[in-house]
């Protein structure tokens, strides 16, 4: 289910269900690093995409958690961590956030939740065949994670 008024109907129906949170974290610059910026946030955008398509019914796509590059890490996280508990408070029991910006790796041990880390594929130039054969495969390794995840939680809950 993704951040719009007609998926939010279906979430409020069958929300036991949805226990999941899909977060993509995308950097914006304005500077030098324009173009590797919004390349990465379009590649994570595809991959967040895919990964709601893929689990409709079981996931919560929510809209890009946006920081500057010259936030300071530490402030990222407590933005971060805040949206995490209130979405923890408010019944969801899996958040997955999802980068392509390396730097969240260096804080990776102070969130609150899982962060999964793709390094950003260009894809402005791809034929639209070859840019989902390439998104298909990032999703591929992605799955067994994801899934991991709830089999555990359904073991801690036993």
């Amino acid at each position: 289910m993704k951040w719009q008024a007609k998926e939010v109907d279906l979430y409020l129906q069958a929300k036991e269900y949805v226990d999941t949170a899909i977060i993509p974290l995308v950097p914006i610059s304005w500077g030098d690093e324009l173009k590797s910026t919004v390349q990465m946030g379009e590649f994570i955008t595809l991959i967040s995409d895919e990964l709601e398509r893929q689990f409709k019914g079981r996931v919560f796509q929510f809209p890009s958690f946006t920081y500057l590059k010259s936030e300071k890490l530490e402030e990222r996280l407590l933005r971060l961590n805040a949206f995490d508990e209130h979405l923890k408070s408010n019944g969801i029991s899996h958040i997955i956030f999802l980068t392509s910006d390396v730097e969240w790796k260096q804080i990776e041990a102070k969130m609150n939740d899982t962060l999964l880390w793709i390094p950003s594929i260009p894809l402005e130039h791809m034929e639209q065949k070859y840019k989902m054969e390439t998104l298909s495969s990032q999703i591929k390794q992605m799955l067994p994670i994801i899934t991991s995840k709830w089999q555990k939680a359904i073991i801690e809950d036993i």
